[in-house]
């Protein structure tokens, strides 16, 4: 098995467990989960596993700041905050808006608390040329969602990982596996690493934001490159397909479906979702389950399960609460969370 160039960071706690969800199983279909979720005690989910392989490359590179990119209430530029600043780099992002809801706003007030330098923008239309500043001051890109070919080596590793628990007994090889998906590393990734490995798994990416299109395109090329990194073989089939029916109005809204199967992951196992992302994606999971697609189907569980106001309380200063509501105000508007 052919090895990345450049050895990861160690970050995360692996491996995360497997387990069957019994209560929403249905006969002659089960439903398992992968609790990424649990990838760190601080800050876990998807963004840990890429950061492994990106903050490395960064390390090696020599680069002392990093910028990276996301809407205001970004898990991945929390999480490159949180362990970019963990590992002694300065952390910028280009933030725009997008809806206000707790969770978001709550998720961005964390970043600020350890010590994020946000650039506010109004659109994502100029967020190439904030990012091109940033790059000719000397920050290393970090690119959204950490979906570089790079970072999506992070879940090769992931399927690598699944498929030692798989022999050893830890749950049936998947015949589905559904995830989110926003920049396409984390879905791409586990269908490389799936393909250099001949399971049959087909990874299900769930869409969360638009043009849909756009995002299925980027995980397809993620995913090639991944397999020719991983296993040099660019013709292995590549088990990848996307279902945009339960996006709604688009990235950041809440919508029925996403909202019934927060109710269920909750009353049936105490998982928590969030709107943007993994609703979404459970809803999807549970649909397939439902309609008897396969006999295992397999949720990947990306949200950190930690929780969030204690990254508040960890560098203490880091930015007053003045400072703090100017960008939130910037990317969600009024009223003032708290």
């Amino acid at each position: 098995m052919a090895s990345t160039v450049l050895a990861p960071l160690r970050l995360g706690r692996y491996p995360t467990p497997v387990h069957r969800l019994a209560e929403l199983s249905a006969p002659g279909c089960d439903l398992w989960i992968k609790r990424d979720d649990l990838t760190h005690d601080v800050y876990g989910g998807n963004k840990v596993r890429k950061l492994e392989h990106l903050l490395a490359a960064a390390r090696k590179s020599g680069a002392t700041t990093l910028v990276t990119v996301g809407a205001g209430g970004s898990h991945h530029v929390l999480a490159t905050t949180y362990f970019g600043k963990l590992d002694g780099f300065a952390v910028e992002a280009i933030l725009v808006p997008q809806p206000r809801t707790e969770h978001a706003v709550e998720i961005l007030r964390a970043s600020l608390a350890l010590g994020l330098q946000p650039f506010p923008e109004r659109s994502w239309l100029t967020v190439p040329a904030a990012v091109s500043l940033r790059i000719a001051a000397g920050s290393r890109f970090i690119p959204l969602g950490g979906s570089s070919i790079a970072g999506t080596m992070g879940y090769v590793d992931a399927a690598r990982e699944l498929a030692a628990q798989v022999r050893q007994g830890a749950m049936p090889e998947p015949d589905v596996c559904v995830v989110a998906l926003g920049s396409g590393g984390t879905a791409a990734g586990l269908a490389a690493g799936f393909a250099e490995l001949r399971m049959k798994t087909r990874v299900v990416g769930v869409c969360v934001s638009r043009p849909h299109a756009l995002s299925e395109a980027l995980a397809v090329y993620l995913a090639r490159g991944c397999v020719r990194r991983a296993a040099r073989d660019p013709d292995l089939p590549l088990r990848l397909t996307f279902d945009a029916r339960f996006l709604g109005a688009g990235y950041g809204h809440a919508t029925i479906l996403g909202d019934d199967a927060t109710h269920e992951a909750w009353d049936t196992s105490g998982l928590v979702l969030d709107p943007t992302y993994t609703a979404k994606a459970f809803a999807a999971a549970l649909w397939q389950v439902r309609a008897r697609r396969a006999p295992c189907v397999l949720y990947w569980h990306t949200l950190s399960s930690a929780p969030i106001r204690p990254l508040m309380k960890l560098t203490p200063g880091a930015a007053d609460d003045a400072a703090l509501d100017v960008t939130v105000r910037a990317l969600f508007g009024s009223p003032r969370f708290s």
